[in-house]
């Protein structure tokens, strides 16, 4: 018997194939001023969800709340009520010295230790990776929009507070380029359902340089900016 969604309250039909997710409720008011028709179709749980068109297209935009288990949850039941390809517009913090507040991240892959992951493969491990195409079309995307973006593997932590005072070096020597909280997780899910994924995150401060974290109205203007390249991206 198929799982029943037990978070995401809607009809059959309210959730378009293409779905923006973020992680703010803010950020997600925020981006449904971009769809046509915006209409909220849920906000059980804080999982607010806005279905519109973008270019003509069927798009939602959906809260998944932070860290991965309550991101799992929401791109579990969006993949139950349809979606096909989902697109994360977050924030992240920077490995290297030079990124700037509001710059832009196009995760290549992503690593975790443990977590959530875990549950689904039990002791297994997998490379959490983004769908190509939808990865170049972001890039694509950017370009055209003549926005600057950083390219790499980003750390998908489970503990926002964890960090220790080599934790930045540690994993910057590896090659990783940020941290959040979500992007292993997404990618995973999509490797496991079939389901496309790709990520564009903001960088919300500078680990590397020991630069303070900024809030969402501090980012509303990069949001702004980033928006219409994830839509774009989205939309092809």
């Amino acid at each position: 018997m198929p799982p029943v969604p037990q978070h995401i309250k809607v009809q059959k039909g309210d959730i378009a194939e293409r779905v923006l997710i973020s992680g703010d409720p803010a950020r997600t008011v925020q981006l449904s001023k971009y769809l046509r028709n915006a209409k909220l179709v849920n906000e059980n749980r804080g999982y607010l969800t806005y279905t519109g068109e973008y270019d003509g297209k069927p798009l939602t935009i959906c809260c998944h709340g932070v860290g991965a288990p309550s991101a799992a949850i929401v791109i579990e039941e969006l993949i139950m009520f349809g979606a096909k390809s989902i697109l994360r517009l977050g924030t992240c913090g920077g490995f290297l010295k030079p990124m700037k507040i509001g710059d832009l991240i196009i995760p290549t892959g992503a690593a975790y230790i443990g977590g959530t992951l875990d549950q689904y493969l039990k002791g297994e491990r997998i490379s959490p990776v983004p769908d190509f195409a939808m990865t170049a079309n972001l890039i694509d995307c950017a370009n055209i929009s003549h926005v600057k973006c950083y390219m790499g593997p980003v750390f998908s932590s489970d503990a926002f507070y964890a960090e220790d005072p080599d934790f930045v070096s540690r994993w910057a020597e590896k090659g990783y380029i940020a941290v959040e909280m979500e992007c292993a997780t997404l990618f995973g899910l999509g490797m496991l359902r079939g389901v496309k994924t790709a990520s564009a995150l903001l960088v919300s401060d500078n680990l590397a340089e020991m630069q303070p974290m900024v809030d969402a109205e501090a980012l509303k203007e990069y949001v702004d900016r980033v928006s219409k390249i994830a839509f774009d991206a989205l939309a092809k």
